[in-house]
């Protein structure tokens, strides 16, 4: 793998791992690779895992970052489109942390023969509501307002916003860790990602679906409550849903342990596939 290339280096690729198969893991919004590390050491022994920063994310190459086309989740699927197609990754199980989780949803419809299976932690496909049918959690003018709260006091928005998504007071850890993150983001491009996945709506992707998924959700998630888990079970064909005892929406972060016991049986269910780098 070429220290120079473009991709690698433009979405700050690192691999890691010995397993056969490839996990490839994609962080949520304001967050960056290393939000994977409490979950890695879980797993390292039995997968090879790829591991990326969004363009605008983490310590990605901001020259390569494009206002239009990171506009809408279908710009950030292309990374990882890309990342798997420059390492011509086979059998890849995509695991996705919130909005990636849709987001790996697209990667997956564009390159299916590349993709082994999906784990989703804490998804939403839409964080808007649209009653009585439908229960994002959000109004839009709720949402808005938030928005427009980047603008006028950014670093107040990153502490408003970190200790709603870590929601769980026994672990401050994660608040500070997100309220960090989320100030070390460039403001222009964290309030593009935030418009692209607070407003969008890929409910309509979910019945789509190929490939088998692993839904995992808190029992309390203030950013995707239990109907959202119910309401993706229902609409996603191939999924399992399990809902862990927990609080917040970084499961990954809060409870390792328990997201990779229910990634390995998960897998263990499916047929084996191998994977190269």
């Amino acid at each position: 793998m070429p220290a120079n290339d473009d991709v690698i280096r433009r979405n700050n690729v690192q691999i890691i791992g010995s397993g056969q198969q490839v996990m490839l893991m994609a962080h949520g919004f304001g967050c960056n690779q290393l939000m994977w590390r409490f979950l890695t050491p879980e797993l390292i022994n039995q997968y090879k895992i790829v591991l990326f920063d969004y363009v605008g994310s983490g310590t990605s190459n901001l020259e390569a970052y494009s206002r239009q086309k990171y506009a809408d989740l279908e710009g950030y699927a292309q990374d990882i489109i890309d990342i798997c197609t420059r390492l011509d990754l086979q059998n890849v199980v995509l695991v996705g942390h919130s909005v990636s989780s849709i987001i790996s949803l697209i990667a997956a419809q564009h390159i299916p023969q590349r993709i082994h299976s999906l784990v989703m932690v804490c998804p939403s496909p839409c964080f808007l509501n649209h009653p009585p049918d439908y229960l994002g959690g959000f109004n839009r003018e709720d949402l808005t307002e938030l928005i427009d709260l980047m603008d006028k006091n950014y670093i107040g928005w990153a502490q408003y916003l970190a200790p709603l998504v870590a929601g769980n007071a026994d672990t401050n850890f994660v608040s500070n860790e997100l309220a960090e993150s989320f100030c070390s983001t460039n403001p222009i491009t964290a309030k593009n990602f935030a418009k692209a996945t607070f407003f969008s709506d890929y409910r309509s992707l979910l019945p789509l679906n190929n490939h088998p998924v692993l839904l995992l959700q808190s029992q309390t998630d203030a950013l995707a409550s239990l109907f959202i888990g119910d309401y993706m079970h229902k609409h996603t064909p191939k999924s399992v849903l399990q809902v862990v005892e927990a609080k917040g929406h970084c499961l990954h972060m809060t409870h390792p342990q328990q997201v990779a016991g229910h990634i390995q049986l998960f897998m263990q269910s499916l047929p084996p596939g191998e994977s190269t780098v």
